[in-house]
């Protein structure tokens, strides 16, 4: 890539997406400038990577793994810190010298500012049990996505991990100038 630098393209979801993000760590670990071409999510991206028309995206398992599995796309690596049950024999980008490289899409569960505690806990309670129903775990394990352990699905866990995320990638989308102040 860096031979070829002007002849590779990294397509992402859009400006600031997890795609975005994951290409500027990707770029900023291997030393080197790609040409970034932003799409209006994931959906034309990988449509362009399909028919050749872009040479690299940063996506999502849930999009990936059946086109991998499918040898539609070829997979570098994974972006987690271990492999994936789905995808035993790809290695991850740690594993491959881009030392703690690690990129995960991760979602939450939100209320408005204000909604009463008795609430928040009852919506919690509630998403606890679904996330232990198996049907759920196994559909989310077939996308190679897992969930949070229960100590960890709690506001309070999703507001430690939103800050940490916050500190992850506030320098990045900074330093990329995506953001103004």
């Amino acid at each position: 890539m860096k031979i070829n630098k002007d002849k590779v393209s990294l397509a992402n979801a859009g400006l600031g997406a997890v795609s975005h993000l994951c290409g500027l760590m990707f770029m900023s670990q291997i030393g080197v400038e790609l040409n970034t071409i932003p799409y209006k999510g994931t959906g034309p991206a990988m449509n362009d990577l399909l028919g050749g028309q872009v040479g690299l995206l940063c996506d999502q398992t849930t999009q990936t793994v059946p086109m991998i599995k499918e040898g539609r796309i070829k997979v570098f690596g994974v972006t987690t810190l271990k492999r994936l049950g789905s995808l035993p024999n790809v290695a991850t980008l740690d594993e491959q010298g881009l030392k703690g490289f690690e990129v995960k899409a991760w979602h939450g569960m939100y209320a408005p500012k204000g909604t009463p505690a008795p609430v928040l806990d009852k919506l919690n309670a509630a998403l606890r049990v679904a996330m232990l129903d198996p049907m759920v775990k196994q559909r989310l394990n077939d996308l190679s996505s897992e969930i949070v352990p229960a100590d960890k699905m709690t506001p309070a866990g999703l507001r430690t991990h939103l800050e940490a995320e916050i500190n992850k990638w506030g320098p990045v989308i900074k330093k990329a100038g995506i953001y103004a102040d």
